[in-house]
Parts: C-alpha cells; sequence; structure tokens
C-alpha cells in the first residue's frame, strides 16, 4: 500500500478488526482516526483470557454471526495496533 492514510481512509465507516500487543481484539466500525487514535462505534472489545478459544477463530465466529457490541465508542491508540482489517477480508 503506498498511501497509508488513503488505505485507512477507505475502511472508514466499515466494520473492522483490530489486533493489539495485548490479549484484546477489537471489532466495530471505524469512526474516526488521527495520529494517536483509532475510533471505533458499536465496538466488541474482547478478552481473549476470558474465553476457550484462538484470537482467529473469534474473529471468523464474528465474522459468520455478526459483532456483539459491548461499547457504543472505544478510543484506541494507535501505537498498540499489531494490524487492522475490514471484517469482511477476514477469510473463513
Amino acid at each position: 500500500m503506498n498511501d497509508p492514510v488513503a488505505g485507512l481512509d477507505a475502511l472508514r465507516g466499515q466494520v473492522v478488526v483490530i489486533d493489539i500487543e495485548a490479549p484484546y481484539v477489537y471489532v466495530g466500525t471505524l469512526a474516526d482516526f488521527d495520529t494517536h487514535h483509532f475510533v471505533l462505534e458499536n465496538a466488541d472489545v474482547h478478552d481473549l483470557r476470558d474465553a476457550a478459544t484462538t484470537r482467529e477463530l473469534y474473529v471468523i465466529e464474528t465474522r459468520m454471526h455478526g459483532v456483539r457490541a459491548n461499547r457504543k465508542q472505544v478510543l484506541l491508540r494507535r501505537d498498540q495496533v499489531v494490524s487492522l482489517s475490514a471484517l469482511d477480508d477476514v477469510i473463513e
């Protein structure tokens, strides 16, 4: 990707999956972003320590069954992000 900002702009308004360094995964609608944060709306903040499943299986289940939102809005620091992708890009 030659222009990461353009790539992020293309994801605005879409449901995205954000993996971070900690054992959490975030799934929600990318509402906004700046140089330091991502803003997700109608988001599922999932602590992987609370489940007997892997990160990948949880994301696949979310793709199949939909986002189980537990937050109206989440502000996530970009420096914690390992990866970000559209939920539609998750391969089952």
